[in-house]
This record gives C-alpha cells, structure tokens and sequence, in this order.
C-alpha cells in the first residue's frame, strides 16, 4: 500500500511540473563559440532528458562488455560447484545405501571437479572403507587429520581405521589428539576414557571423568556411578596395605553410588574393623534394600569380629526381615543357621525354595543333609541336583559370568559392565536359550562335597578361586563375538552451500574496471 501512494505522488509531482512548464513556456538562449542556439524551454528539458537516457544505455553496454569475462567465469564456476555438489550428494546417498560401485564413481567425479572440499575428502574416504580398501580411506583421513577444518574429521575416521585392525595404540593416540580440542568431541573423551579403564589406569580414567563431566559430555548421574566404580577399585587395591585410604575411598563411593555392592561391602567391612558399627550397618543395610546380595549378607554378618555363629545368625536374620520373601534373605539365613548348628532354622528358611531350587538352594540342601543327619546319600542326590539345577545370579558382562565383581568388562572393556543377573536372562536366553558352560560349576560342587564323600585319588587337583574364576571367564570369553566397528563412520550433514565464495580474481579487465567505479 505505501508503495501505490508513493508511486502516485511521484507520477503527480511530474505530471505538475509538465504542466506548469507547459504553462509558462519561455525560451533558452546559448551561446557557444560565436553560435547563437535559441530555443523552448521544454525543448531543453526534452533534450535533457534524451541525453540522460542516451548516456544511461551506453554505460550500461560498456559496464556489460567489461564485466563479460568475470560474468562466464562466474557461471562456469557456479556450474561447476552445482555439479560437484550433485556428485558429493550422491555419493554419499549411495554410500548410506551401500552402493559401493556408485559411491565410487560420485567420489572421482567429485575427486576431479573440486579435489580439495572437504566433503569430497569425506565422501573419497566412505566410499574406499565401503569397498574394503582400508590403505585409501588410511590416507585420505590422514589428510583431513592435517588441515584445520577437517581435523576431527579425520582423527576419527583414523581411531575407527585403527579399532579395525586391533591397533589399539594407535586408537588411543589417535582419541587423545582429539580430546585435547575445545570442545572436545563426545567420541574422543569416552574412547580416551575406555582406554585408561582398560589398561588399568584409574587415577587416568578418574583426570578424564572429570574433564568429561566439565565438557558436558556425560550427565552427573553417569558421572558419579563411574566415579563411584573407579573409587571402589581403588579401594580395593589399596585394602591390603593402606586400610584407612581404602576406608577414605570406600566411603567415598558409597557417598556418590550407595546401591553399589561392591562399595557398601568393602566400606562395612573396613568400618566393622574400625568399631564404626552402627554407620557400618547403615551403610549395608542402604544397599541390601536396594539389590540384596550374598556379599553384603557376609558382610552384615561379619560386622563385630569375635561374634558367635548364633550371634552372626540374629544378625542376618534381622538384614533378611528388611527383604521378606527375597530369595537372597533366606540363603543368607540359611547359611547362617548351618553355620550356627540351628539345623531347623535352615530347613525353615529353604522350604519355600524346595519346589524349584537353584544350584545354592541344593547345594545348601546337601551340606545339610551330610552335616545333620550324615545321610551321604541324600547329600550325593541334592548335589547331583544341584549340577543340572538353574544357575542362581552371577556376575554378568557382555556374556561373560565371572566369580567376582571386576570394574572392567574383560570382553567389552566397558566400566561397571558387570550386573548382578541371572546369566540366562543376560544372555537373551530363557528355558529354551543358550546354556552357560556348566563345567566350571560341576568342578566347584565336586570340589566342594567329594572330600567328604572319598573323592577318588585320580580326581583333579583343587583350583584356586581366582583360577576356577579365570578359567570360566576364559571359556565364555570365547564364545562371545568381539564387536567391530561399523562399516563406515556416521555420515555428516550435507550442506546447502556448495562451496566457498570465488577469490577475487587480479586481471586486466579488472583493473580497468575499477577506474569507471
């Protein structure tokens, strides 16, 4: 609307003064080198007028022809950049549908038309990790690694390249040249951090927590479970020779993660030796509630050193009241009663578990049969039960059923990996899923009952916990698959633009532009 009225007060203010030339007419006289020229004032404004026009056009056709060459280079560029742009964005549609033959054809003809874009040296390095050729892609992120603008780029595509070929090294290398960025990106501080949890490096993992956590890349609820693993290790490190810092650690981690099992076990016990008993017992009582564990109830019981059998009993009878009906409460109960010579107390708490019975039920079942009553019999039919009985939950990682807590997944190398767990259930399995190997539990009923039993002179000679457990880690290790790294690294947003603005070009014409400016 404000354009219209504008119009119309332009076309009124010239079609007035038109008028009121026409109204006053005079005339024009100059004189110019000894020439009279006379004539109408509207003449002369026509004429002006004219001229004006005239001079318009004729700048216009010179300010085209000089303009000429930059005008075709412009085009031919713009051409250009259009189709190295088509090419870059089919290429990388082809090498997210896995076109590898296709992807390759876009990437050279992105590689000829503009070789030094970055998105050309992405798409050149794709397609070769989508056809096998590892050495190509090897060097092409070795030169996105070395410019400014894609150096992330091509570190990370250098950490995959290097997790392909189990150079495990390299990738840390790689992953610490990228976390030294500011920001850092999310993969290189979580692969940084996996490497040092892996190699053992705590007080290195705990440096790179904390960078982490400052670069927002983990969220404070993951921060201080991962805290609170890495303190317990810690922790238990130090329990053999320095007790009061692995008190200071234990408590610590308890602080930021009170459900960790591990942390509240080794915390009341160290509180117990201390004399600490109430803020031991509150301490194991805070993670019995929340996930009921045999350790803690060893623990519970344990608290006062010198206590009797029938002391420790009240004691676990109490922790068990806190979880009724838990499975947990009445073996510890259980245990604790057997230990204790309260042989109706056992029998009362395994009754409810008599009709389905894992393999500790059974077990528990056997030594109280032999201890009890010493009917060897029964004793050798609840521990046959007890061999092809459902496992009771274990420490479970990645498929892998270890005999202790152990902060890294040996398989994975993922930290706190391993959960308290029925190992079918953690390995999708069910009644009709894939058995755990059973032979490390065969041995440890045998080890456990055939001495009382006249195991035979030519029966195995006893493991060690530790070797028993390392033996079993080594054999469900290896029927776990070792993940790989995907095929190609996650594809990056394609961008409008296809490229830079032309550089100013120094020429001739130019130059002979600038003049007329």
């Amino acid at each position: 609307m404000i354009r219209v009225v504008i119009y119309l007060v332009a076309v009124g203010i010239l079609a007035f003064a038109a008028v009121w030339l026409a109204d006053r007419p005079g005339d024009v006289l100059i004189t110019w080198q000894n020439r009279r020229i006379e004539m109408s004032v509207m003449v002369l404004a026509v004429g002006i007028v004219m001229v004006a026009v005239l001079v318009s056009v004729l700048w216009t056709a010179v300010r085209a022809i000089m303009r000429a060459p930059d005008v075709l280079w412009l085009y031919l560029r713009t051409r250009r950049g259009v189709r190295g742009y088509l090419a870059v964005s089919r290429g990388l549609i082809a090498v997210g549908t896995g076109d590898a033959r296709a992807a390759r054809r876009f990437a050279d003809e992105a590689q000829r038309i503009a070789p030094t874009e970055p998105l050309t040296l992405l798409l050149s390095a794709q397609a070769s990790q989508l056809a096998g050729d590892r050495a190509s892609a090897e060097r092409t992120f070795q030169v996105m690694a070395s410019r400014q603008d894609t150096r992330l780029l091509g570190l990370h595509g250098l950490f995959i390249e290097a997790q392909r070929r189990d150079d495990l090294r390299a990738a840390r290398l790689y992953a610490e040249e990228a976390a030294k960025s500011a920001p850092a990106p999310a993969w290189a501080g979580q692969a940084v951090f996996d490497a040092r949890c892996a190699g053992g490096d705590w007080n290195g993992a705990m440096a790179q927590l904390d960078r982490n956590m400052k670069a927002g890349l983990v969220d404070r609820a993951a921060y201080q479970r991962q805290r609170a693993v890495l303190l317990t290790t810690r922790a238990q490190a130090a329990d053999v020779h320095d007790p009061a810092s692995a008190r200071a650690l234990a408590l610590e981690a308890v602080r930021l993660a009170p459900t960790l099992i591990p942390a509240a076990a080794l915390a009341g016990r160290l509180l117990g030796e201390l004399g600490d008993l109430r803020r031991a017992a509150r301490i194991v009582e805070a993670a019995w509630k929340a996930n009921p564990h045999p350790e803690l109830a060893e623990t519970y019981a344990h608290l006062r050193p010198g206590d009797s059998a029938r002391e420790r009993l009240a004691r676990v009878e109490t922790l068990a009241q806190m979880t009724p009906g838990h499975i947990e409460g009445a073996l510890a109960v259980a245990r604790a009663a057997v230990d204790a010579q309260e042989f109706a107390a056992a029998r009362a708490a395994l009754a409810p578990l008599l009709s389905a019975p894992t393999q500790r039920v059974a077990m528990l079942m056997a030594e109280l049969e032999e201890t009890e009553s010493s009917d060897l019999g029964r004793a050798r039919e609840w521990m046959s039960r007890a061999v092809h009985a459902r496992r009771d939950p274990a420490w479970t990682a990645d498929g892998l059923i270890s005999e202790r807590w152990m902060p890294v997944s040996p398989v994975s190398g993922r930290l706190d990996a391993f959960q308290w767990r029925d190992p079918l259930a953690a390995l999708g399995g069910g009644s009709g899923g894939a058995l755990v190997e059973a032979e490390p539990n065969r041995e440890r009923l045998s080890e456990r009952f055939e001495p009382r039993l006249e195991r035979p002179a030519a029966a195995p000679a006893e493991r060690k916990p530790e070797e028993a457990a390392l033996v079993g880690e080594q054999r469900l290790a290896m029927r776990k698959p070792v993940a790989t790294p995907p095929a190609v690294i996650p594809l990056v947003p394609v961008p409008d633009d296809p490229g830079p603005e032309p550089a100013p070009r120094r020429d001739t014409w130019r130059r002979l532009r600038a003049m007329f400016r």
